[in-house]
Formats: C-alpha cells, sequence, structure tokens
C-alpha cells in the first residue's frame, strides 16, 4: 500500500481497489496502535479510531490537500502510481 505522506507520527496510505471498485474513495490512516479509514469527499471518518489531536490533524490536512488526495486515488485506479503530498507541518 503506497505511502501518500507522513507527519507527527501519522502515517496516510493508499492503494488501488482490485477488481470491481465498490468504495467511495479513501485513504488509511496509521497512528501507533491506531488504524483508520477515512473518506476523501466528503472527509468523514469511515471506520477504525484515532487520538482525538491526531483526528484533528488529519482533518485538516485533508481539508487543505483533498484535490491532491483525489487526484492520487484516481492515479491508482488507472494502475498509475501516486504522488507524494506535503506533510502537515
Amino acid at each position: 500500500m503506497p505511502e501518500i505522506s507522513r507527519f507527527y507520527g501519522i502515517v496516510i496510505r493508499m492503494f488501488a481497489e482490485t477488481a470491481v471498485q465498490h468504495h467511495a474513495p479513501h485513504f488509511h490512516v496509521y497512528y501507533q496502535d491506531s488504524i483508520a479509514v477515512y473518506a476523501i469527499a466528503p472527509i468523514e471518518l469511515l471506520e477504525g479510531t484515532l487520538p482525538p489531536r491526531q483526528k484533528r490533524l488529519v482533518e485538516a490536512w485533508v481539508e487543505l490537500h483533498q484535490t491532491e488526495l483525489m487526484s492520487d486515488w484516481d492515479a491508482l485506479q488507472a494502475g498509475r502510481k501516486p504522488t507524494a503530498i506535503d506533510p502537515l507541518r
């Protein structure tokens, strides 16, 4: 699963759907022992949990990079490599 970004100990990954796409565009978040899945548009926690501070950081990052995330989603679904996205600073 390609890593898209990393900041403050948070790792953002995204992967291509296999066979028929049936999920909304989304990405996976890893922080210590926590794992979460977020929809890109609208920004929504689909499953899992994150500590409150990391949840706020991820949601702020998505607001800044929503267009880039959708471009990476489209690239992966078309069999192309995604582009790294700047971390939250």
